[in-house]
C-alpha cells in the first residue's frame, strides 16, 4: 500500500507457528505478531487455538500498542472467514473493520509479502523455542513474554520513531455481526486468463496482466473491487487495471 511504502502508516502482520510439541504435554500453536515499522513483536501460545481465541489475543495487543492502520493475515479461515461460501468476511474481518483497521489478506508463498512475520518467527522459533526445555505449556509462556519484553526494550528507538498508532477507543464494544461499510484488501495473483478468484467468485481482470500480481480493494461503501498492477521491479506504479462491481449480498452490511 502506498500510504505503508511511504511510512505514514503503520502495518501489523499476524501469522501462526503451528504445531509445536511440548516433551511431555499437547501439541500447541503460537500466534505471532509484529509490526513492519517499528518491528513491534507479539507472541501467544495457545491450545487449539480459535477464531474467538485469536480475536482475543488482536484486542488484547491492540489495547496496549494501539491501532495501526492496516493488518495483514494469510488466507487462514481463522482469519478470513469460511471458504466454503461467497461473500463471506469473518470475525476477524468485522473486528479489524469495526475499529478502523483495513484488514489484508496476501497469498501463501508469494516473495517478499510474508518475509516480515516470516522473519520473526525463525527468531523467535530459534531464541524461545529450539533454546530451552520447557515442562509445560505455561512455562513457555513465561519465557516467550521475557523475551519480548526484552525484545521491546532493545527496539524502543526504532518503536518511538515508527508512525503513530491510535489510541483505543474509550467506547468501543465488539459485535461480532456488525459489518461497516469500508474496505478490505486482498493481493491475488491473475491466472491465464487474466481472473483472479475472490470471495468466491471468479473476476475478469485484465487478458494482458497473466499470472501477476494484482491488489484487489474491495470497497463496500462504493459497492466495487479496485484492482491495481503490482510490480516487484516498479513498487512504486500500481496503475489501476479494472473497476468491478460488486455488492455485498447479506443485510448485515452497516452503512
Amino acid at each position: 500500500m502506498p500510504a505503508v511504502a511511504a511510512r505514514s502508516v503503520e502495518l501489523d502482520l499476524f501469522d501462526l507457528i503451528e504445531d509445536l510439541k511440548l516433551a511431555d504435554g499437547p501439541r500447541f500453536d503460537v500466534l505471532t505478531g509484529v509490526a513492519l515499522h517499528s518491528a513491534w513483536p507479539t507472541a501467544w501460545p495457545l491450545l487449539h487455538p480459535r477464531t474467538t481465541q485469536i480475536l482475543r489475543c488482536l484486542v488484547a495487543h491492540w489495547h496496549t500498542a494501539g491501532l495501526p492502520r492496516y493488518a495483514q493475515f494469510d488466507n487462514d479461515t481463522r482469519f478470513q472467514g469460511a471458504h466454503q461460501h461467497p461473500d463471506v468476511f469473518g470475525r476477524a474481518v468485522r473486528l479489524c473493520l469495526q475499529l478502523g483497521i483495513t484488514p489484508v489478506f496476501v497469498p501463501p508463498r508469494e516473495f517478499g509479502l510474508q518475509n516480515p512475520i516470516e522473519s520473526f518467527n525463525a527468531l523467535f522459533t530459534a531464541k524461545v523455542w529450539q533454546r530451552f526445555h520447557f515442562p509445560t505449556l505455561a512455562a513457555f509462556g513465561a519465557h516467550a513474554t521475557r523475551y519480548l519484553t526484552a525484545r521491546r526494550q532493545r527496539l524502543a528507538a526504532r518503536i518511538t520513531s515508527a508512525p503513530a498508532r491510535h489510541p483505543w477507543p474509550l467506547a468501543w464494544q465488539w459485535q461480532p455481526r456488525r459489518l461497516p461499510a469500508a474496505g478490505v484488501i486482498y493481493i491475488r495473483r491473475t491466472d491465464d486468463r487474466g481472473t483472479i478468484n475472490l470471495l468466491g467468485h471468479t473476476w475478469r481482470v485484465d487478458p494482458h496482466w497473466c499470472h501477476r500480481l494484482v491488489r484487489a480493494e474491495v470497497d463496500l461503501a462504493q459497492e466495487q473491487i479496485r484492482c491495481f498492477a503490482l510490480r516487484r521491479s516498479a513498487p512504486a506504479e500500481q496503475p489501476i487495471l479494472q473497476v468491478l462491481n460488486y455488492t455485498y449480498p447479506h443485510p448485515d452490511l452497516e452503512r
